[in-house]
Order: structure tokens, then C-alpha cells, then sequence
């Protein structure tokens, strides 16, 4: 039998790294995805997990490991298909080293993924904003930080890992001042802002200085803040704004509620969706449609705009006794 170690540590080297030239946040996935399945393996079977052989990655094991990421991490339908998604780019990638394997990788193979439900998309109210936005302690360094980081994230709508990875170079504020950022897939794209915004991020970049390369929104110690960090910042200022803002209290605010908050900003401004859709930077606009759904104004508009039926209420009599009474058995 042969061994798993080599043809992971190519995997990650040659595949991911050369072939496919993923992007640093692919990458951590996958790895923590691998992590977590080896660490699974080893308790289960005992052995260290750079002598598991592929039969000990048998499609039993791996449904097993999908199962404890439900069961036990508390994992929803997404996260295990995204981990599915990882591990099946593992094997794909084995069948062509290890074709004496192609049975148990065909079965692992064909594991399917489970449908999940399409969630409604949870956004700000523009007073939710303002409440959030009023909490950030403008006395503190961290609050100005912070402050300068709500306002520019729902204003251009950026992913997480867009927002913790500007540079102080990204930040343009002459004339047509904008944002520029690499997103998923690579992809380049210009923000323009706002008046108000480019006022309050040119006072933070004042006070933050550093090199073009230096991120825009460090920690104290001058490191890029983590996905985590600003994820406990959100819920910190959430828990505070709620207490004058009542509506944020049953609302899990995150860091994609605010990219949802200008993309809804931008909808009820009536922004052509394709333009959100590149605003946002969506490869497919199917994804800028969810916002659409979210909106209850936009459908009560086209509601107004249609013709009600002249419609009189009645009350339905049957024609026959006899089908009366076999309708009502």
C-alpha cells in the first residue's frame, strides 16, 4: 500500500501552489480541512498520520468524518460541503499518482453533497448603521481604527479578507478617490467613495501614516488584523448598539452583513443590479439576484404597480347534498 504524505505534500506544493496558483485564503482552507480530517484518522485508527495509507481513507472513514463535523463540530450543511469540496480536489488529484487506487477513490469520489437552504440575505437598516457607527470610542485609537473600517466596508461592500488585506497604497484620495483591492479569484477592481466617507478614511490614514505596503488597518503591534479580530469587534459593537438601537439585538451582525448593507444601499438607490454586481465583485450575477428577494420595498412597489382583479368575496355551496356529505367525510 502507499502512503497518503507524499501525494498530500504534493498536493499542496504542486497543485495548489504551481497548477492552480491558489489564492493564500484556498490554500488555509484546504489545509485546515486536511488538519482536521487527519487528526479524525488518528483517533479513530491510531496511526500517525504520515504512516495513514489510503485504505485507512476509505469512503467509510470520510463519511464518518462528514458526519462528525455535523454531529460534533457543529458544522451546518455549507461548511461540510465546502470541506467535501476539498477533499474531493485531494483525490482527484490522487487518481492520476495512484490509479491502483481508482476503486476506493472512484467511492470517495461519488460521495454526494447535501443540498442546503437558501438563506435570506440579513442586512442594516441605514439607523442600525448610524447606531453602530455612534458606539466606536473616537477617544481610543482602536476606536478610530474601527470606525474608519464600518464606514468604509459598508459604503464598498468589500469581503473580509478584500477588508484586512488593504495596504495604505490601496487607498486613493485624490481625485476620484476610491478603493483599490484584489478579490476572489484574483480579480482587481476600483470602490469610488463617498464624500462622507473619503473625509472620515483620509483622517485615519493621516493618523495611521506607514509605508505603502503597511496594511490600512493594523493591531497595535503593526500586524494585519485576523478575520477573527474583526469578527469580535462586530459583535462587541453590536452588543453595545443594541442597547440604543433595540433592533440590532436579534440581528447576528458579521462582517458579510455589511457587504449585504451596501449592496441593499445601493438596490433601493436603484443601482442596476449589474452594476452592483460589479460594484461587489461577483463573477455571476445570479449571486447579486439574492438581493432582489431581500428587499420587501421593491416588491411592494411592483405590487402598487399592478391591477387588482375585481374580485367579491362568496361563500362556496355545494350543488348536491349527496357530494356535501362524501366532501366533509
Amino acid at each position: 500500500m502507499s502512503l497518503v504524505a507524499p501525494t498530500l505534500q504534493l498536493f499542496f506544493t504542486d497543485k495548489l501552489a504551481k497548477q492552480r496558483q491558489a489564492s493564500p485564503a484556498t490554500v488555509r482552507a484546504y489545509r485546515n480541512t486536511m488538519v482536521l480530517l487527519l487528526r479524525f484518522v488518528k483517533e479513530k485508527t491510531g496511526k500517525a498520520p504520515c504512516l495513514l495509507d489510503w485504505s485507512d481513507l476509505d469512503v467509510s472513514a470520510i463519511s464518518a468524518f462528514l458526519d462528525h463535523l455535523e454531529a460534533n463540530r457543529h458544522n451546518g450543511a455549507r461548511s461540510r460541503n465546502a470541506r467535501l469540496a476539498a477533499i474531493r480536489s485531494l483525490f482527484r488529484f490522487a487518481s492520476l499518482r495512484h490509479p491502483e487506487h481508482a476503486g476506493l477513490i472512484a467511492q470517495v469520489l461519488a460521495i454526494p453533497q447535501k443540498r442546503t437552504d437558501k438563506r435570506q440575505v440579513s442586512f442594516l437598516e441605514p439607523k442600525e448603521v448610524d447606531a453602530l457607527l455612534a458606539v466606536a470610542d473616537l477617544n481610543r485609537w482602536e476606536g478610530r481604527r474601527d470606525h474608519a473600517m464600518i464606514a468604509l466596508d459598508v459604503q464598498t461592500g468589500l469581503r473580509l479578507s478584500e477588508l484586512t488585506g488593504l495596504t495604505c497604497g490601496d487607498l486613493r484620495l485624490g481625485s476620484g478617490p476610491h478603493v483599490h483591492c484584489t478579490g476572489k479569484g484574483r480579480k482587481e477592481r476600483c470602490v469610488p467613495l463617498t464624500t462622507a466617507t473619503t473625509a472620515v478614511v483620509r483622517g485615519w490614514a493621516k493618523e495611521r501614516g506607514g509605508a505603502p505596503n503597511d496594511p490600512l488597518f493594523p493591531t497595535r503591534t503593526g500586524r494585519r488584523l485576523s478575520d477573527d479580530a474583526v469578527a469580535a469587534r462586530l459583535a462587541l459593537y453590536n452588543e453595545l448598539a443594541a442597547e440604543h438601537c433595540p433592533s440590532l439585538a436579534g440581528k447576528h451582525l458579521t462582517p458579510h452583513v455589511l457587504r449585504h448593507t451596501c449592496a441593499m444601499n445601493l438596490l433601493r438607490e436603484g443601482v442596476d443590479v449589474a452594476v452592483i454586481a460589479l460594484w461587489l465583485g461577483h463573477a455571476d450575477m445570479r449571486s447579486t439576484n439574492a438581493y432582489l428577494h431581500a428587499d420587501m420595498t421593491i416588491k411592494e412597489r411592483a405590487l402598487a404597480r399592478t391591477t387588482s382583479p375585481s374580485l367579491r368575496a362568496s361563500r362556496f355551496r355545494p350543488s348536491d347534498k349527496l357530494i356535501a356529505f362524501l366532501e366533509n367525510l
